[in-house]
């Protein structure tokens, strides 16, 4: 019988998977919720899925319950300081984007965030219990490129770096 991999020791080599950084928004009762994560996944081409795993006990993870739409930004390599700005614990619940130009997806109308690599709008297809988090399983109903030269943000050994 092998000995459990303790939370510490897992959270160590897991911050060695090189990850793409989004943000993610919802709309609930006028109100914008965003969440950086950096566990997102293209699923399927037929049909257009997208998944990203979201913190059971996360603001988001309530809105999510309540709307089937939600938006993803990809962010370009120069987008840290949005990252870290949606990713800061105790930030309001109101006005979070207040300081990031925005506009919204064509389906959903969750914010796309200005300047971002890459932009997918869904529809929530299946979400799954997976420890303390949820795997939230998206349909992509609109996606956009942005700027042909746009780098990408990733997270790797607990720091956001930019990638081109």
């Amino acid at each position: 019988m092998t000995a459990a991999v303790q939370p510490e020791a897992y959270r160590a080599v897991a911050a060695r998977l090189a990850a793409g950084v989004v943000v993610v928004t919802a709309v609930r009762h006028g109100v914008v919720h965003a969440a950086t994560v950096s566990s997102v996944a293209s699923v399927s081409l037929d049909p257009p899925l997208l998944l990203f795993c979201v913190h059971t006990d996360a603001r988001l993870r309530d809105v999510l319950d309540a709307t089937d739409g939600w938006a993803v930004s990809v962010l370009a390599d120069d987008q840290a300081d949005v990252a870290d700005w949606l990713a800061s614990p105790g930030r309001p619940a109101v006005g979070q984007l207040d300081r990031v130009a925005h506009a919204p997806a064509p389906v959903s109308g969750a914010p796309w965030l200005d300047g971002a690599a890459a932009w997918f709008d869904c529809r929530t297809e299946a979400v799954h219990a997976a420890g303390d988090h949820d795997v939230v399983v998206g349909r992509v109903v609109a996606a956009r490129e942005g700027a042909p030269d746009a780098g990408g943000l990733v997270h790797l050994r607990g720091r956001l770096r930019g990638v081109r």
